[in-house]
């Protein structure tokens, strides 16, 4: 029995055995029937226990998913850990990952959704089906048909099941936040946790919920968990939001790793040690899995395409894309290789607990929900750690089209507020893309709070600016500083405005007359260096004055920005109404304003360059 026992490092305890490590000289003989469910010696069952515990890999064919994104370029670095068993770094030894998945019980073959396979409700059912949706969001009734504990087909790539890691990976805290979660759902989340993660290597699993209104999850819920000793459930007296909610769960954390996961997911098997491994041979480095898909419809477990990354478009709307073909090509990567991440989605990382802290952690001044992925994300590129997706590791999760957070306000400006305070800490001078494409919020400007903080935390942990980030970990997105930039060109007369002294003249185009050069940035500003165009200035002539900051009467709408498309090569006065377009006056050959006309070919305008995103 000693040498069984050093094949385990677990707790013992029921839900939490760990399986055999297969790749040791020493491992029993074991084996697994088609569910999973243990075959092994009578001698190994009471090493694991006399549940007929199953530690399982299944390699059920999953259906794939259309990739999530477009094409783009993305940057990868081939996984780190050694080939080999052995010695690691330091004399350190490594093991094979372990795909373990123990269960209380043996899993019925026949159950509904058994090895990630779709549901489909019955036909007495469908009006339960369609009324209990709002529950939320997906099927319940199909959830609640589906064991807790099911077994899903194994979607790592091929290679995942050899790669080693270290002996002394760091322990980990896993962090659920709920709020009015679904029941059966909520429980699978835990039960793949429980399953398939290494005991020694999981802390705790700490349930943080957020003042939920459904009576089954206070004394229930606690009831019920209360057979797990490593969960742990803090109930919130009020609602905090998820990132508060989060940050109530870390601070009560004790594994040197914290891993954040939605209570909507499903952990398949080896999820946890390749994120640990990653974090281990880095601190400051953000470990993300691949998030494949729980169908909110028939429940399916599906996989995704491997070569994606998190990225984001103006005005910081989050997005998967897919690498190209060619780069994949180009650079012979692997399906196992680890993929650079400029954002992730920000529901499902590794990070240390240390390391977190020391970012200062999310923005307390951060609402709700929303914009915090980002937030986080520019923090740990632009001061100096790195973001990763790591295929090997894989998590499915229920997409939902809303989440049942209720918003103190509404909730598309929560979420524009918190990340109109993530422009104007992280995004220097490019904030006016930010602006530029929700030009709404310059009109409204909602009340973002005391930002001097954030911006001390951004001096103190002396990061990069957002330039640098744009060069070296997000180079392929369009982020022009202008929308239109050159020459200014009136088509009538094929001349161009030029800047004498202090005021504006016609004058013939020369594209080295410093004088006629101009831009048309994103809030709207014609500007000529620091002076901007202003639409009234003597005798009714446009004139210039110093750009202190941006006013709505110093806006003109020009382009794409037309309110109306026969507009969009005037030069529209944004404020005044009815519209007045820049035009030259036919015989003076001078600047003026006027009503518009969109066939008016002296009052149409063309810039040297356009500039798109």
């Amino acid at each position: 029995m000693n040498g069984l026992r050093k094949l385990f490092r677990g707790s013992g305890r029921a839900l939490t055995k760990e399986g055999v490590n297969s790749s040791s000289p020493a491992a029993p003989n074991v084996g697994f029937d088609s569910v999973g469910n243990f075959t092994g010696s009578q001698e190994l069952r009471r090493v694991l226990g006399s549940n007929g515990t199953s530690a399982t890999r299944t390699g059920t064919a999953v259906p794939r998913t259309p990739s999530r994104g477009t094409p783009g370029a993305a940057a990868v670095e081939p996984g780190a850990a050694p080939e080999h068993g052995g010695q690691g770094a330091a004399g350190i030894g490594t093991h094979r990952v372990l795909a373990m998945d123990v269960t209380l019980a043996p899993r019925d073959p026949q159950a509904p959704g058994q090895f990630g396979h779709p549901v489909a409700v019955p036909e007495d059912k469908q009006e339960e089906a369609r009324s209990r949706w709002k529950e939320g969001n997906f099927n319940v009734l199909l959830s609640d048909l589906i064991p807790v504990d099911r077994a899903i087909a194994d979607t790592r790539p091929a290679g995942c099941s050899e790669q080693q890691v270290h002996d002394d990976l760091p322990t980990t805290t896993v962090i659920m936040c709920f709020v009015d979660e679904v029941w059966s759902t909520l429980l699978r989340s835990v039960h793949s946790v429980l399953s398939r993660s290494p005991p020694s290597l999981l802390r705790e699993l700490i349930l943080v919920d957020d003042f939920s209104t459904k009576e089954y999850l206070k004394e229930k819920l606690d009831a019920y968990m209360s057979q797990f000793p490593k969960v742990k459930i803090l109930h919130l007296r009020e609602r905090h939001g998820l990132i508060r909610a989060r940050l109530a769960g870390a601070r009560i954390a004790r594994g040197t790793v914290l891993t954040f996961l939605d209570s909507h997911v499903e952990c398949n098997v080896g999820w946890l040690e390749p994120l640990l491994e990653r974090v281990r041979l880095q601190r400051a480095r953000v470990a993300c899995p691949v998030i494949e898909v729980i169908s909110d419809k028939d429940m399916s477990y599906m996989t995704v395409d491997n070569f994606q990354r998190g990225i984001f478009t103006w005005p910081m709307n989050f997005g998967w894309k897919q690498i190209p073909q060619e780069v994949i090509e180009k650079n012979k990567l692997k399906e196992t290789d680890i993929i650079r991440c400029p954002v992730m989605a920000g529901g499902l990382f590794s990070i240390e607990r240390k390391y977190f802290f020391e970012l200062g952690t999310y923005d307390s001044g951060l609402d709700v929900w929303g914009g915090e992925n980002m937030e986080l994300s520019f923090k740990v590129w632009m001061c100096g750690g790195e973001i990763e997706i790591v295929p090997c590791s894989r998590v499915g999760h229920i997409f939902r089209n809303d989440n049942p957070y209720s918003f103190p306000k509404d909730r598309v400006r929560t979420v524009e507020r918190n990340l109109a305070r993530v422009a104007e800490v992280w995004l220097d001078d490019y904030k006016e893309l930010f602006y530029g494409h929700a030009y709404h919020l310059l009109q409204r400007r909602p009340e973002l709070g005391d930002l001097s903080q954030q911006m001390a935390l951004r001096d103190r942990l002396q990061c990069h600016s957002f330039r640098w980030y744009l060069q070296n970990v997000y180079p392929d997105l369009a982020a022009p500083p202008v929308k239109a930039s050159g020459l200014l060109m009136n088509v009538g007369t094929a001349r161009c405005i030029a800047v004498q002294n202090t005021t504006l003249a016609l004058q013939a185009c020369d594209v080295n007359n410093k004088a006629q050069h101009f831009n048309y940035t994103w809030l709207r500003l014609l500007r000529h260096g620091e002076l901007c165009v202003v639409p009234v200035g003597a005798a009714g002539a446009p004139g210039l004055r110093p750009c202190t900051g941006w006013e709505s009467s110093l806006a003109w709408r020009h382009s794409s920005m037309a309110a109306r498309p026969e507009l969009a090569e005037h030069l529209v006065v944004q404020h005044q109404h009815p519209p007045a377009c820049l035009l030259v006056h036919r015989v003076l050959l001078a600047l003026r304003l006027g009503a518009c006309t969109a066939t008016d070919r002296y009052q149409q305008w063309r810039f040297g360059s356009y500039h798109t995103t």
